[in-house]
Parts: C-alpha cells; structure tokens; sequence
C-alpha cells in the first residue's frame, strides 16, 4: 500500500475545536468502511465466481454431468446450513452459470471491483458479452443500483443504442453509442393531443428522469434557446451538454414523420452554436432530431450523420411488455440488415464499433 494513502494534513492544534475534531475522525472512519465494504463485496463475488468454477469442472463436465446436476442440491442445503442463505440452491447454480459464462477471472475483476452480487444476477440472463458489458459499464458509470439496473434491461437500452448506431456511416460527425431510437418519454404523463409545448414543458419538469433516458454524461443548459441572425430570432428547442464528450447537444421535438425540410433547420442550429456559444477545447455541436414517426431508411439515404445530426423516434406511451419487446425486435432486425446492405452496397469496412453486427445470431437477443 502507498505511504500517500495514509497521509493528511495535520490541522493547526490551536484553531482546531471539538466538531471539526469529530467530523474529522468521522470522516476518516466513513471512508475506511467503506473501502472494507468494497473489498468485501469484491472478495465475495471473486468466490463466489471461484466456487461456480469448481463445482462446474469437479461435479458438471463430461460423463458425470448427470450425477454432478443430483449432488448440487444437497451441497447446496449443507452450505446454506454452515454458511447462511447466499448458498442457497437458486445461488449456487448462478454461481455456476456465472463461472460458465465468464470462464476468464480477468474479467471478472474489474467488475466486481464495482458491481455487486444483485446486480450480477440481473446481468446472467443476458445472451451476447456486448450487452452485457454495456449493461454493466453503465450501471457502473452511472451508479446504477439492482432495480435501475433491472429497467435499463427490461427497455431494452442496448438494443435501442445499436439500433441508433445502425444510423451512422464510417465518416459519421456524430459519436457511436451517443444516441438511442426510440426513446422511451413514458415516464412525462402526457395525455393524447398533445401539442409540442406541452412535451417540452413535461420533459423540463421531468428533467431528472429524461436525462437518465438519454443515458449518462449529459448536463441540461437551457430551454427555447434564443439564436438571432440579422434581426430575427429563432429558438431552439432543448440545449444540452455532454461532460464526457465536450460538446453541445442541440435537440428538436417534432409531432408526426420525420420530414426533410428539419435537417437544413438542425444544420442552421449547429452551425450557429459553433459559431457563437462553443468555447476553446470544445468539439464540435451535434443535433438530434425527435419525432414521434421516423423512416430510418429515409435518414439512412440522407446521411444526416455526416453533418452531426441524428434522427430518432420517441414514445410517450410504452406498450405492454410483451408488445414492446416484438416492436424493439422487429426495428432491432431491420436495423441490422441495413447494415448488411450498407456493407454489400460500399464493399468497405463499417466502423468497428458496429462490425459485431454481422456475426450476431438470429436468437442473440436480450
């Protein structure tokens, strides 16, 4: 351990009283608790991967598989007996699927070094290592507990990312995995007829929650951004920033299709923000348009992409799961076959961060 660890400033023993004392002593006992809770939740998930690896190559692997899958009950019951209800039957068989699943303890650790056990349990039923690991880094990034964790999964966050993704080209201005489509506004409370102020007031007194749907690193700057350009005034709809990114995020709220004529309203937008509110070490700014119907191959033919703007469907009412589920399937398998076309149509190399597109199986869902 690094001597810097256990260094601090020693206060002066004159100006010192008996809170500042108190707290002082407080806050070291505070941290030193909690770097022991982490360690302990790291060591525990670390045996627990450890205890699924041997029961799974002892007890599971090749002729006594049949015999292994009988004994694993009754180990259970002993351990849970000895050691309490984390060795339960339904626990030690996640034990082992986890050890299964992630056969590497390299990346394991990492992982546990800031997820714990519950939200281990929530990441196993996830099919392909690429949701699970977006899954995972944000709930981490985000501090996610179980139960939020649990919603990003059952909306289907991951696949609305890649389905976003799809949108963009090799030469695109707007970052992959910085959008998704559709965007789930369920959480607003809008009523049928609603206009657009109504779901930009909704979206301002809900901010909180939409900013976590849009995902993490954005910062909320201003409502009807006022631009003016030779005597006339123009407002943009929402205005974010991104933290991570450095940049502005221009967003548009539109009822009905997406139509052609925004793209050049979007593009006045950005060019004017870069222009006029972008400051030294900045990148450029992006626009995203939102609209309740979006022809993403319309989009796809625009290459809105290449001047930083994305397209994106929102919904205000989410439809029993079921029915969700199919929706987010059926424009998650479009999504890639544009792709697949993309890749026939240009005979050259999509970015690598969507090229694991064309290897996924006709099952590799969430």
């Amino acid at each position: 351990m690094e001597n810097n660890e256990h260094s601090f400033v020693v206060p002066n023993k004159e100006s010192i009283d008996e809170i500042t004392l108190f707290e002082s002593v407080s806050a070291i006992i505070e941290n030193r608790k909690f770097r022991a809770q982490a360690k302990a939740n790291q060591e525990s998930i670390l045996m627990f991967w450890e205890i699924g690896r041997y029961i799974g190559l002892v007890l599971l692997d090749g002729e006594r598989a049949g015999y292994g899958k009988e004994v694993v009950k009754t180990l259970a019951q002993q351990l849970q007996s000895k050691y309490g209800n984390s060795f339960d039957y339904s626990n030690v068989t996640r034990m082992i699927k986890f050890a299964t699943r992630f056969s590497d303890i390299q990346i394991v650790v990492p992982l546990a070094q800031q997820l714990s056990w519950s939200h281990f349990i929530a990441l196993l039923p996830i099919k392909t290592d690429e949701a699970f690991m977006f899954y995972a880094q944000d709930a981490i990034a985000r501090r996610l507990g179980k139960r939020e964790l649990r919603e990003q999964i059952s909306r289907k966050a991951y696949e609305r990312r890649e389905i976003a993704n799809s949108q963009l080209t090799e030469v695109s201005s707007v970052p992959f995995n910085m959008f998704k489509d559709p965007y789930l506004l369920d959480v607003l409370g809008l009523k049928e007829n609603y206009l657009e102020a109504d779901l930009e007031k909704a979206i301002i007194s809900e901010i909180e929650a939409f900013i976590l749907e849009f995902g993490h690193g954005f910062a909320f700057v201003a409502r009807q951004k006022r631009m003016t350009m030779d005597g006339e005034d123009f407002s943009l709809d929402l205005l974010f920033y991104h933290r991570i990114l450095k940049r502005l995020i221009a967003v548009e709220l539109k009822l009905g299709k997406f139509k052609p004529s925004y793209m050049g309203q979007m593009r006045f937008y950005l060019k004017w923000l870069n222009r006029y509110e972008r400051q030294v070490g900045e990148n450029a700014p992006i626009g995203l348009i939102l609209c309740t119907e979006a022809s993403r191959d319309q989009i796809e033919l625009m290459e809105l992409d290449k001047e930083g703007i994305a397209v994106a469907e929102y919904w205000t009412q989410l439809p029993p799961r079921h029915d969700f589920e199919q929706k987010i399937s059926k424009i998650y398998e479009e999504a890639k076959e544009r792709l697949e076309r993309r890749k026939h149509l240009t005979k050259s190399n999509i970015k690598h961060e969507i090229e694991y597109f064309y290897d996924i199986k006709e099952d590799d869902d969430v």
